[in-house]
């Protein structure tokens, strides 16, 4: 459930006096971008990196990128005091007002920007996870990008949920293996971890970069490789990687059991990252600290 306070263009403001006018054309289009951060001790993990990826995804979709890095950080900041948020999850919205016809004559700005927070989702392990053909389009020029237009994601995840499933590999036009509908996916092999490479059309998780850099530094090889679904059903471990669920096991993929799950080389993952994890806040707060001091 969303908290009650949201952060609106230029205002912090309790959620029912926070108006989205059917007249915003991207909003009804889905022509915008957010994502999904995960809050540590009152501090958004991997900040730096989401907005990258928002900048990045923004000049794919020809959406005005015309907001401040750090002055954006500090009205998220506004949301999680204003919603007393420890342990959590917060979102950043960007959505494009102005295009196509469908437009209003009203006094919006060009790009609407919506900062709000939750608790976070509970999740169990292991995973069970179903299987859909035709589920990313590799080929899509969008593809990878973060949109607002999420109801393919949505409505697969609902059809997986009605098998009793937890989520759902995605399989591009290739039948290769892509992604989650909200995770990235790995398997190990050999001791080696694979996951699929972004031109299978999935996202470039952050949580999914930074296993690919923190792996092979704690003797953890990842390695990107086209993978299909027999490659997966023969795996050693599967796991899954997103940010509000880090690093979770998989235990059955489309009725095919995992030999482990947890097994050994996932756990190694999981504790690398959250010391990573802690050691970034620690970081975070360790600097802060310092500016008050001046």
């Amino acid at each position: 459930m969303i908290h009650r306070h949201i952060f609106h263009n230029d205002r912090l403001l309790p959620i029912e006096q926070v108006r989205l006018s059917p007249g915003q054309a991207g909003l009804l289009n889905g022509w915008g971008l957010f994502t999904t951060l995960r809050v540590v001790e009152g501090e958004p993990f991997a900040y730096e990196r989401h907005w990258k990826r928002l900048q990045k995804d923004a000049r794919t979709l020809h959406l005005p990128m015309q907001f401040d890095a750090e002055k954006v950080r500090g009205q998220l900041s506004e949301v999680l005091r204003a919603n007393n948020v420890t342990d959590g999850c917060a979102r950043i919205y960007i959505v494009y007002n102005k295009v196509g016809f469908w437009a209003s004559d009203e006094s919006f700005p060009q790009v609407d920007l919506i900062l709000y927070s939750a608790p976070l989702p509970a999740y169990h392990e292991p995973v069970l996870l179903a299987l859909r053909e035709q589920g990313r389009h590799a080929a899509s020029p969008i593809a990878g990008v973060k949109v607002t237009s999420w109801l393919n994601n949505v409505w697969n995840l609902y059809e997986a949920q009605q098998t009793g499933c937890d989520e759902v590999v995605l399989l591009n036009e290739r039948g290769e293996v892509a992604e989650c509908t909200a995770a990235n996916i790995f398997c190990v092999m050999g001791g080696t971890v694979f996951t699929p490479p972004l031109d299978s059309g999935c996202l470039e998780g952050v949580t999914r970069g930074l296993l690919e850099e923190l792996g092979p530094k704690a003797g953890v090889p990842v390695s990107e490789r086209v993978l299909r679904p027999d490659d997966l059903y023969a795996a050693d471990e599967v796991f899954i990687s997103s940010t509000n669920r880090n690093v979770l096991a998989v235990g059955e993929i489309a009725g095919h059991k995992v030999a482990a799950a947890p097994g050994a080389v996932t756990l190694k993952l999981r504790k690398i990252f959250d010391a990573y994890v802690a050691e970034y806040v620690a970081g975070v707060k360790s600097h802060a600290a310092a500016g008050r001091s001046r």
